[in-house]
C-alpha cells in the first residue's frame, strides 16, 4: 500500500467519525455562561470548546515565539 493510499484511508476514516459524531450530538442541551443561558446542540458546545482550545494554542505558540526572539535579539545586543 503506497502512503498516498494510507493517507487517503486515514482521511475516509476520520471523516466518517466526524459524520458519525455530528449525527449523533444533535439533541439540544442548556449551556450557561455566566448569566447567558442558551438552548444549543451539543455539536455546536464541542465546536466551540474545540475552536476555543485551537485558538488558545496558537495565542500561546505566538507569545512563546515571540518571547523567545525578543530574548535572542537582547542576546545579540549585549554582544555588541
Amino acid at each position: 500500500m503506497t502512503l498516498h493510499r494510507i493517507k487517503l484511508v486515514i482521511l475516509l476514516i476520520l471523516s466518517l467519525a466526524l459524520v458519525l459524531l455530528v449525527v449523533q450530538n444533535t439533541a439540544p442541551t442548556q449551556a450557561r455562561f455566566l448569566w447567558l443561558t442558551a438552548e444549543v446542540p451539543v455539536i455546536l458546545l464541542l465546536f466551540l470548546a474545540a475552536v476555543g482550545g485551537f485558538v488558545s494554542g496558537l495565542l500561546v505558540a505566538v507569545f512563546i515565539k515571540k518571547g523567545a526572539k525578543t530574548k535572542l535579539r537582547e542576546k545579540y545586543y549585549d554582544e555588541l
